[in-house]
């Protein structure tokens, strides 16, 4: 692999860059096909009842086939996570994962409601969502043809992805997203500085997280 590629995945933040490799390796075993789809789907019927667990992690890290709609999400996912991290999260890579974890364990929850047997688009939208609210008067320009301010990337996103998919349920399982970020970005931004005055086990990762992770 040459050095340049190299200093590049080094340089993505630690989160982000293991969520971003986990998934690019999975997607590249089903397209070898070394493992099926059909393995790494989420039901609590497979991951529970049928003793399957990691069904309860791959189906944040599928995406899916490699395709247009694979790159579509994993790029605007990693340029948004990375740059979460880097600014709101910076040196506080326990507090993001503790994030992300409170995340998949609502959207595994909801997940039989709504038939979402893959969650990892539900998942990439809570960054690209938490990141608009943090920076609301950002300019932006998708691709050089749109013009809009933060806060309408992620549903200027949702119907891209629409536009791409022609499908109701890629459109659920993002907005499902979104609605998730919307309730980390509630209580992170809004109760915890309104309410409480302060961080709390919802937005501060346990200690012995923290200590893991080397935050402590």
């Amino acid at each position: 692999m040459p050095v340049g590629i190299e200093s590049w995945i080094a340089d993505i933040p630690p989160v982000t860059r293991w969520w971003i490799l986990s998934s690019c390796a999975i997607s590249l075993a089903v397209q070898c096909q070394l493992v099926a789809p059909v393995q790494l789907y989420f039901s609590f019927k497979s991951a529970f009842v049928n003793v399957q667990p990691w069904r309860a992690i791959s189906t944040f890290l599928y995406f899916g086939p490699l395709s247009l709609d694979f790159v579509f999400h994993l790029f605007f996912f990693m340029r948004y996570s990375r740059m979460l991290e880097e600014s709101s999260y910076a040196n506080r890579k326990a507090d993001y994962l503790w994030l992300l974890i409170l995340s998949s364990l609502v959207l595994l929850a909801v997940s039989p409601l709504i038939t979402l047997p893959f969650l990892s688009s539900s998942l990439a939208f809570v960054p690209i969502y938490l990141w608009s609210r943090s920076h609301p008067s950002t300019q932006l320009s998708l691709f050089g043809l749109v013009n809009i301010t933060a806060p309408y990337l992620p549903l200027t996103l949702v119907a891209i992805s629409w536009m791409i998919n022609v499908s109701y349920q890629a459109v659920v399982a993002d907005l499902v997203g979104c609605m998730v970020g919307h309730i980390g970005w509630f209580l992170r931004d809004v109760w915890t500085r309104e309410a409480l005055g302060g961080q709390t086990w919802a937005t501060k990762a346990p200690s012995g997280l923290r200590r893991l992770l080397g935050d402590a």
